[in-house]
């Protein structure tokens, strides 16, 4: 198995009720030398971008940073004093949340998916536990990739408080080690991007053949605004039908005028399936067409003349 395939036990995904989510998008980034970490691009889209379309199913989205332009609309948030670490930064996101349950997030998971968010929360929702989290590769715990229940992170964060003052400066660890957590494997999901080597290993690993189509897709929706799951497969075999049985640039003209019609109808992904079909069944017709151009001028049900002296 490679570093980056998944496990093969993963929890089933269960249906996403009500839900906030904080995203922590303020840290220094020492270890890439100061660099803006949230706005570097991993296959064309900001971290912090691709984070927040995997955690797009919440109520609420709480961004604890300086503001800036997101793909999607999101609620700001600052720790005080700006920089204080991140239980200062988790405690001010909450102050802007009111559901029951918080998936927590930071804001440098290049392969964080919807899936995995849902997967959190419904390991949460099965039991009695005050978190589900992530863990790496080698077993360590990703607090900053988890789902906790919004009460027990206000009790301990307002312990810690009455315990040491402030919260500026503690480690997540002082949170965490008072939690009763699920764990939850997960070493794709859960890899982050602390160095620029990192970068580049997400980098490449978007490029690889099993992944690059689904990264470009999801890219090319969330840079045009759309959130339209589509059967991949199908609008590929249409690609496929029209470059062999018209003409090589029928191929993306005919996909395009497809996504048209299906914007024209009903929009969502039976419509775009519809409008492939009946492309398809077209390019089919046309080769067709060709195929019996070629055959000899003699009609359907003709005999053909054996006898030596014939023609």
């Amino acid at each position: 198995m490679t570093a980056f395939e998944r496990p093969a036990h993963e929890l089933p995904a269960h249906e996403s009720a009500a839900h906030d989510a904080v995203v922590l998008a303020g840290g220094a980034a020492r270890r890439l030398g100061g660099a803006d970490k949230p706005g570097v691009r991993v296959g064309g889209r900001a971290l912090l971008d691709r984070v927040l379309s995997a955690c797009a199913e919440a109520r609420t989205t709480v961004v604890v940073a300086e503001p800036r332009p997101t793909a999607r609309p999101v609620r700001w948030a600052r720790e005080e004093p700006p920089g204080a670490g991140p239980l200062a930064a988790l405690d001010a996101g909450l102050r802007h949340t009111t559901a029951d349950h918080v998936v927590v997030l930071s804001a440098d998971l290049p392969f964080l998916a919807p899936a995995t968010v849902r997967r959190l929360l419904g390991a949460l929702r099965a039991g009695r536990a005050d978190g589900a989290l992530l863990t790496d590769a080698d077993g360590r715990d990703q607090p900053l990739v988890a789902a906790y229940r919004a009460h027990a992170l206000r009790r301990e964060l307002a312990a810690l408080t009455r315990e040491h003052g402030a919260l500026t400066g503690l480690p997540l660890r002082r949170l965490t080690t008072a939690l009763d957590l699920t764990r939850v494997p997960d070493h794709v999901a859960s890899f982050d991007c602390d160095t620029w080597d990192d970068i580049a290993t997400a980098r490449a690993r978007i490029r690889e053949h099993g992944h690059v189509l689904d990264e470009w897709i999801s890219a090319v929706k969330d840079e045009l605004g759309i959130d339209l799951d589509v059967d991949t497969g199908v609008l590929l075999d249409l690609a496929r039908d029209a470059a062999h049985g018209v003409a090589r640039p029928a191929a993306p003209l005919t996909t395009f005028l497809v996504g048209y019609a299906a914007a024209q109808g009903k929009g969502g992904p039976e419509a775009v399936a519809q409008a492939a079909r009946k492309a398809a069944a077209l390019a089919l017709r046309w080769a067709d067409e060709d195929t019996a151009e070629a055959r000899p001028d003699v009609a359907p049900d003709a005999t053909p003349d054996t006898r030596p002296d014939a023609g």
